[in-house]
């Protein structure tokens, strides 16, 4: 059987995205790291309904200690992320963004710190604009607002765009968003007093 074959049976095999589900075929790809590069280009297979699987156990992965192994994939991702259309694909998109651009920003130098190119941060802003204001599930837009924000520590533009967003529109869509909203336009009032 074939690497990419091993990884569609673990997602076929999936019957929900059940805790125990994601992380017995996350651990197919972490005994097997090669298996990696196919989870990335499976999940933007968009019009595959196996891709909202791919992004889940790509979510996993990427929120359990293995970030790093989508550096090398950087370009492949951030030109994708705007293709994906399913709903439970963009959340956990969205959610390993804000990983990234946590990672990123973070005062602690890592791979992230020289990495992540300006291509990919205008990607990720982009994409995320694209999210904030389309219709979108709150966990997408909590993840996006932080990783705009994030993203806007450097590209001075950014928090403008996502503050008139967030009291234009965002805050007033859901008890989520407003609490995320709230929080960010917190963080960008303090960001603006240094």
């Amino acid at each position: 059987m074939t690497d990419k074959n091993i990884l569609l049976s673990a997602l076929n095999n999936m019957e929900n995205p059940k805790r125990e589900n994601r992380q017995t075929a996350a651990n197919i790809v972490y005994h097997n790291q090669n298996l990696f590069k196919h989870l990335v280009a499976l999940t933007f297979e968009v019009d595959n309904k196996l891709s909202i699987k791919a992004a889940w156990v790509l979510e996993w992965i990427c929120t359990h200690g293995k970030l790093t192994w989508i550096i090398p994939h950087l370009d492949e991702f951030t030109q994708n992320i705007s293709n994906v259309t399913f709903d439970s694909a963009i959340r956990p998109c969205a959610k390993i963004c804000e990983y990234i651009a946590t990672a990123y920003t973070s005062k602690k130098e890592n791979e992230f710190s020289y990495s992540l190119k300006p291509s990919h941060i205008d990607l990720i802003i982009e994409t995320g604009f694209d999210w904030l204001i389309t219709p979108q599930k709150i966990a997408v837009r909590a993840y996006t607002m932080s990783t705009l924000y994030l993203l806007g520590l450097e590209k001075d533009w950014v928090h403008p765009e996502l503050e008139h967003l967030i009291l234009t529109k965002i805050i007033k869509e859901s008890k989520g968003c407003k609490a995320r909203g709230t929080k960010i336009l917190d963080l960008i009032k303090k960001h603006q007093k240094i």
